[in-house]
């Protein structure tokens, strides 16, 4: 088998796309490879100095979104040869062996690059339905690796894999018992949770989302309410609108911006409010724990939606629409949950059958395979 040790990795964008292409680079580079991570749009240079304090090479290139306006279209064209030709002399130089785009427009530098040099690409998509740049570039790539199932993967013009999502170490080396993950809470908060309470995690992504902090409120009627412990991530900028609201309620709370401790929050965790984007769902499956998901409902072809029909069908999950979204539905959901509680506990454990942890090795393995196919083939190896 012909061992695939040096990677190209775009991952650009987002946080979506650019955390899950890090961990397939750290994960290489732990298996004693070498990755290097192609970064383009706004937040390349943050993501490249995240990159490199876990040792991982980068380099950032140009990339702006296409658009249909004439003076932008030519700026997206202008970038785009920019960053192809960086992309070229630096995967010579670094002799690629294959590259791995994650999605958006950031990686169509690297993908055409690698084309235009012979390297295979391959592809990967963090949600269930395929992203547009993923859909043009299939007609280039050797496969594409799938989060979850797919229900547009026939658009695909390449062989598509179900993979998983890459998580970040941190969180699956981070998982804990909910007693250890209460006394490291309170450890570090000062907050006083129990052990035994019912702990409630609120949170509506990096930015947090106006309608989770809107309806993700305990009533103060609620019979029985005043027993759960409320860890509420509310958003950079948002926890002030908040403050009031929980000061003037019994319950131990853990307000705070943004964290990134999120395997404390999971581990603690009995029920979760939260939206669908692609890793958020790989999490929770990972941690098997119940939540009602809120898929946000301007996402790119509504794909949150489908990311959350992929957890909700273990049953370890609930959908509520965005437009559902409201403090009564919110409340009626923990009236339900303090009703029913055995049941909900036999519910999250349905989440480890779709569980994927390995999933940066699945795609390294995947790529190393199909690789080995072709040179069995051709006789060579490109590069």
């Amino acid at each position: 088998m012909t061992e695939l040790n040096r990677i190209a990795v775009s991952c650009g964008g987002t946080g979506g796309h650019f955390y899950p292409g890090l961990c397939v680079a750290r994960e290489l580079n732990a298996r004693g490879g070498s990755a290097l991570l192609v970064l383009g749009g706004k937040n390349a240079p943050k993501q490249a100095e995240i990159a490199r304090s876990f040792g991982v090479e980068t380099l950032q290139v140009s990339a702006l979104p296409p658009s249909k306006n004439p003076w932008k279209l030519l700026r997206f064209l202008l970038a785009f040869l920019r960053g192809r030709a960086r992309c070229r002399c630096a995967f010579r130089e670094f002799r690629a062996q294959a590259v791995l785009c994650m999605g958006s427009f950031a990686s169509l530098p690297a993908a055409f690059a690698a084309d235009s040099l012979g390297i295979p690409l391959f592809l990967h998509d963090g949600n269930a339905r395929l992203g547009k740049a993923n859909k043009f570039l299939s007609r280039y790539a050797k496969a594409l690796a799938l989060s979850f199932p797919s229900p547009d993967g026939a658009l695909c013009k390449c062989p598509v894999i179900q993979t998983g999502m890459p998580i970040r170490h941190e969180l699956l080396a981070g998982k804990m018992e909910k007693s250890a993950a209460i006394d490291e809470i309170n450890r570090r908060w000062n907050v006083g949770f129990l052990a035994d309470a019912p702990t409630l995690l609120v949170f509506g992504g990096s930015l947090g989302a106006a309608s989770i902090n809107r309806s993700g409120r305990i009533s103060a009627d609620l019979p029985g309410g005043a027993a759960f412990q409320v860890i509420h991530l509310t958003g950079p900028g948002k926890m002030e609108e908040l403050k009031e609201y929980y000061a003037a309620l019994p319950n131990r709370t853990l307000l705070l911006e943004s964290s990134p401790d999120m395997h404390l929050f999971y581990s603690a965790a009995d029920l979760i409010f939260c939206r669908a984007g692609g890793s958020t769902v790989s999490e929770l499956a990972y941690f098997g724990k119940y939540a009602v998901v809120v898929p946000y409902p301007f996402a790119a072809e509504n794909h949150q939606f489908d990311n959350a029909r992929w957890l909700a069908s273990s049953g370890g999950a609930r959908i509520l629409p965005d437009a559902e979204c409201s403090p009564a539905s919110f409340n009626e959901l923990l009236r339900d949950f303090l009703e029913h509680a055995g049941e909900y506990r036999k519910a999250k454990e349905k989440l480890a059958s779709i569980a994927i942890p390995d999933a940066s090795g699945r795609i390294l393995d995947m790529m190393e395979n199909i690789v080995s196919a072709s040179c069995a083939g051709e006789g060579k190896l490109h590069a």
